[in-house]
């Protein structure tokens, strides 16, 4: 694929340097993340990577969505259970701190990114002329009262959830409120890691599929977990309305005005960067037949109302500068395996992987071509 220069300059490929497959020997060596040592390895994978396909790739992401690798990896509560399936004996996992790992696990990813932008920056950027940022993913969280426990319950999971990762590589350091609520559980960053931490990004890359209501909730002092830290209940309907059309994954339901409000926020919060959204999508289930796969209507209509979203916020000053559908083509989705479909092509699982251009993904050529 890599040899293909010329499909590349039709659809420049944006490349994910780490989307949580980490090798199985640096997990045993020194237990990957949670070892400061990934830093060194890390460093050498991705300069040998700029070198080999820096010539085709323009766009590169140093990670992708670091807050599901390090929540659901390391306390598999919010996003899931994830590789390795670490978290405290309370929540079942043989091993593991969910009180003090994802922290550990999420700071030494902000290094690596430092890391790899410092050296795409200094010795590929000038010659290959590409681009370097990070994917980073978050509901839009909306407070489930108007009170001033809730507005700031929703702030804060935000803060918890992408200012994790959004503040240190924009400001050089976590959210004020992540510091004063975790005290020394949040690993420091050096001075010198502040600095090449700070602005390490080209573009920011934004994951967003849907929206939660947020409610003020005192933490748990026993068990205590990156989950409940945040301090808030969230919940996807109020009085017993959902907060929008429900999809084929449960907890994901149609809410095209957080994205726009996301957006919105991103620009006001992180001085206006330059944002490509990298997912966004819709899921269903695999219990429907093929033909009803295919037809797809509400996929139409999801990416209608979200492009839309997106249309508004460009009118409001926010710089997307692109945006990437999830999925391509249906795929192995993580820990749903094959039971949910995210393509606008569909896959034909039993009968040698049979691709079929769904509805959706007729409507979203069209699309491209006469805008």
């Amino acid at each position: 694929m890599f040899s293909d220069k010329a499909s590349f300059s039709i659809c420049p490929p944006f490349v994910t340097l780490f989307h949580w497959d980490l090798p199985q020997e640096l997990e045993d060596q020194y237990r990957g993340f949670l070892s400061p040592l990934i830093i060194n390895d890390y460093r050498d994978y991705v300069e040998l990577c700029f070198k080999e396909f820096g010539d085709l790739v323009k766009y590169w992401l140093t990670a992708n969505e670091p807050f599901s690798f390090a929540d659901g990896g390391y306390d598999g509560g919010f996003v899931g259970n994830f590789a390795p399936y670490r978290c405290s004996p309370w929540a079942n996992c043989p091993q593991g701190n969910s009180a003090t790992e994802p922290y550990i696990v999420a700071h030494h990813i902000l290094l690596c990114h430092a890391e790899a932008v410092k050296i795409y920056r200094e010795k590929f950027q000038a010659t290959q002329k590409g681009e370097i940022g990070i994917a980073l993913v978050t509901h839009w969280f909306v407070p489930y009262s108007k009170s001033i426990a809730d507005v700031r319950a929703a702030r804060r999971v935000t803060d918890f959830i992408f200012g994790w990762f959004a503040d240190p590589v924009v400001y050089g350091d976590y959210p004020k409120v992540m510091r004063s609520i975790l005290g020394n559980r949040l690993p420091n960053f050096t001075d010198d890691q502040r600095k090449i931490l700070k602005g390490s990004f080209d573009f920011l890359g934004v994951n967003y599929y849907t929206g939660n209501y947020a409610s003020n909730s005192p933490s748990n002092a026993i068990n205590v977990s990156s989950n409940t830290d945040y301090m808030a209940s969230l919940t996807t309907s109020k009085n017993g309305v959902p907060i929008g059309q429900p999809t084929g994954v449960g907890a994901f339901f149609v809410y095209p005005e957080g994205l726009h409000k996301l957006l919105v926020y991103v620009k006001e919060t992180y001085n206006n960067p330059t944002i490509y959204i990298t997912e966004n999508g819709i899921g269903d289930s695999n219990n429907v037949t093929r033909e009803e796969s295919i037809t797809d209507p509400q996929r139409i209509d999801f990416y209608n109302r979200h492009l839309e979203a997106v249309r508004e916020a460009i009118g409001e000053g926010v710089k997307v500068k692109g945006f990437l559908a999830w999925s391509f083509l249906d795929c192995f989705e993580w820990n749903s395996g094959y039971t949910m479909r995210f393509g606008l092509c569909h896959v034909d699982f039993q009968h040698n992987l049979t691709r079929t251009v769904k509805n959706s993904g007729i409507w979203f050529k069209n699309g491209l071509q006469n805008k």
